[in-house]
């Protein structure tokens, strides 16, 4: 996934499960279900997380390898990303580890997972030109506009590729109540805009914690940014009620943006 999809579902993430919203996929087959209906609703792109056999969230190769099959089959057009999203529980090696296991077209990868301190950045560079070498299209995933700077900091040092660059910013996650407003990313671009790199080169996405999801959402596209919407971060119409589906946040954005 070389080029980010204007419109990318996350339909369960690592946290939720079905005691926070019965349509919440867990299961293999009901991602699948949940793709194809995100798919046909206007999200060419799927976040993908799995899950264990308790509902938990897993960096299981296996699973990811069989979702990504029956994706496939069922939902041939649509691009796939894995996460590596640790949770407290996976260390950057096995975070790494799955990648290659996997081998998928597309991960998000969390800059602060990823290189938490200098002990990690000799394999950090390791795997993210590894993983430049194999075509796998690394999205990096940053909690807080500081990270920006650090992030650039790690690409000038040769440890982070320059080329075909993909950033998420993530909005409210430390917010109270996790509710983000559409504010929230003028630091994130303001940030980016201080970098010193070609102007088309970096390609950034956002996601939204919270009822205002849609707004930040359309604003972030009407920015020259692309969206990530589901579950993982929101339950929320922009009315303020509870989508009855993933389909449904999708089917909002899409004629939000119109």
């Amino acid at each position: 996934m070389k080029n980010l999809a204007r419109i990318m579902v996350a339909p369960n993430g690592a946290r939720r499960g079905k005691a926070d919203h019965p349509a919440l996929p867990v299961t293999i087959d009901e991602t699948v279900d949940a793709a194809r209906a995100c798919f046909a609703a206007g999200a060419p792109a799927i976040h993908a997380h799995v899950r264990d056999d308790k509902g938990g969230h897993t960096l299981d190769a296996g699973l990811y390898r069989e979702l990504i099959a029956q994706l496939s089959v069922a939902v041939p057009d649509m691009a796939v990303q894995i996460t590596t999203e640790a949770v407290g529980r996976y260390s950057p090696g096995q975070q790494r580890q799955v990648v290659r296991d996997v081998m998928p077209k597309a991960v998000s990868v969390a800059l602060r997972e990823m290189v938490p301190d200098e002990g990690e950045v000799r394999a950090a560079r390791e795997f993210y030109h590894w993983a430049r070498d194999a075509d796998i299209a690394v999205q990096h995933i940053l909690y807080e506009a500081g990270e920006v700077a650090e992030l650039f900091r790690r690409i000038e040092a040769g440890v982070i590729p320059a080329d075909e660059l993909q950033i998420l910013f993530v909005l409210g996650r430390y917010a109270k109540d996790q509710q983000s407003e559409v504010s929230d990313m003028d630091p994130f671009l303001s940030a980016l805009a201080l970098q010193d790199y070609v102007q088309g080169s970096v390609q950034w996405g956002l996601c939204a914690f919270g009822r205002n999801e849609t707004d930040c959402l359309a604003e972030a596209v009407r920015r020259g940014g692309h969206a990530r919407i589901g579950f993982e971060n929101s339950l929320w119409n922009r009315d303020g009620l509870i989508a009855a589906d993933n389909a449904e946040r999708v089917r909002e954005l899409v004629r939000v943006l119109g």
